[in-house]
């Protein structure tokens, strides 16, 4: 894969600090090939936290289960809990 710098800021910024010396030019693309990256990823994730703030979710209305308790038949320490919603029918079989 080849590596190149892909914001336009970054290689007006690299052919301005240039200094035609072989390390130096080296190392100035790869500081700035990582600090690219970052800047990459941190305006993404901007712009996702930006777009997740302007949906509207609906909001449901949100009911409190029904809990219920009694003594269960095989233990006796344990109680045998229960957790339904409101609209739930019991049938017996």
């Amino acid at each position: 894969m080849e590596q190149k710098l892909r914001l336009k800021e970054f290689k007006e910024l690299y052919k301005r600090l240039k200094k035609d010396v072989v390390w130096f030019d080296y190392l100035l693309f790869g500081f700035l090939f990582c600090i690219e990256g970052v800047l990459i990823d941190l305006r993404v994730q901007d712009a996702v936290d930006a777009a997740l703030e302007q949906i509207e979710l609906p909001v449901d209305d949100y009911v409190t289960p029904i809990i219920t308790e009694k003594p269960s038949e095989g233990s006796t320490s344990l109680p045998e809990v229960r957790i339904t919603a409101p609209w739930y029918k019991e049938t017996k079989d």
